[in-house]
């Protein structure tokens, strides 16, 4: 069985300039029916630039893609019936009419019958919630709701691959967590999910695996547990309460007292009694937090500087500087 056949997403040694911009370099990513795959990146990593080329919207300028089977440059058109997309921006709806409107017009330039569009239109309004406000002009929708339109846009012809970008970087924690729960629930159908976003907290208990993007490049591609394990959280924000009513030499005397198990420094912009301790390589929190103690302070909180997988992020780019 060829590596195409095993994956609903199969993407070889994809290279993709602009003129003399390389958008994207030597990328390679697959994914599996079910699965979700992180696509992270910030500004200009390349995520929508792959995206368009799993949507058969670019050829790339070398390399091999196949989404559900499909050789994407060879039959861009068969690969946007394989397909959903969930787009960045919401201008892709028509205002002053209904959700369930635009659904049935989307579904007919799928192929549908006027009849069947209506029936599916239906079926995936109330899948998203949006069963009471589908007669509602999408004008009137909010933010989220819009953004749910979307996602029950991409679902109409149950498709075997997803393509979400960037779908809940504007939104609420509430609406962020619904739309996440939708897309889960198309992979758990059996539909492989390409999620691109910069929100990388929220990759931990949604994604299956990841892909990091950095200028094109990809700097990680594994699970989001081997993402984890390629840094090891050593920064910590501490708030101390010194015991001494006048230290002006604070810093200096509980760097002393750290004995090389770490550095100890005060937040620039932070509060006066604000610090940020760095572990060395060894060192153990605890060790830290005594000698801290010795030194006459009271810890009275700690807490990590970054997220896991934040942290994680910034280690795996920041050795492509």
């Amino acid at each position: 069985m060829v590596a195409s056949e095993r994956h609903s997403v199969d993407v070889r040694a994809v290279s993709r300039a602009f003129g003399a911009k390389l958008a994207l370099d030597d990328v390679t990513l697959q994914v599996e029916r079910g699965h979700v795959q992180a696509l992270l990146g910030r500004n200009g990593a390349g995520k929508t630039t792959l995206l368009r080329i799993l949507a058969g919207l670019l050829t790339p300028s070398s390399g091999s893609v196949h989404v559900a089977g499909i050789d994407a440059a060879r039959s861009p058109l068969a690969v946007r019936r394989a397909i959903g997309l969930v787009p960045s921006g919401d201008r892709s709806f028509y205002l002053r009419i209904s959700g369930f409107e635009n659904l049935v017009f989307f579904a007919r330039l799928q192929g549908l019958r006027r009849r069947a569009a209506g029936e599916r239109a239906l079926d995936v309004l109330a899948k998203v919630g949006l069963e009471d406000a589908a007669r509602m002009p999408v004008g009137t929708y909010s933010h989220g709701m819009q953004k749910r339109l979307g996602v029950a846009r991409a679902l109409l012809t149950a498709p075997a691959v997803l393509l979400v970008d960037e779908a809940t970087h504007d939104l609420d924690p509430e609406g962020a967590i619904a739309v996440r729960a939708l897309v889960r629930g198309a992979a758990n159908a059996g539909a492989a999910v390409v999620w691109a976003t910069q929100r990388v907290e929220e990759i931990k208990d949604f994604a299956d695996g990841v892909t990091v993007l950095d200028r094109g490049h990809t700097r990680f591609g594994g699970s989001v547990v081997g993402l984890l394990a390629e840094v090891e959280q050593r920064h910590y924000v501490l708030e101390l309460r010194n015991g001494r009513a006048a230290d002006r030499d604070l810093e200096l005397r509980l760097q002393g007292h750290l004995e090389g198990v770490g550095s100890i420094l005060r937040r620039p912009a932070g509060a006066p009694d604000s610090f940020v301790l760095a572990l060395s390589n060894d060192a153990v929190l605890g060790d830290a937090l005594s000698l801290l103690l010795d030194a006459g302070v009271t810890v009275v909180s700690c807490r990590q500087e970054l997220s896991e997988v934040e942290a994680a992020f910034m280690a795996v780019v920041s050795e492509h500087p």
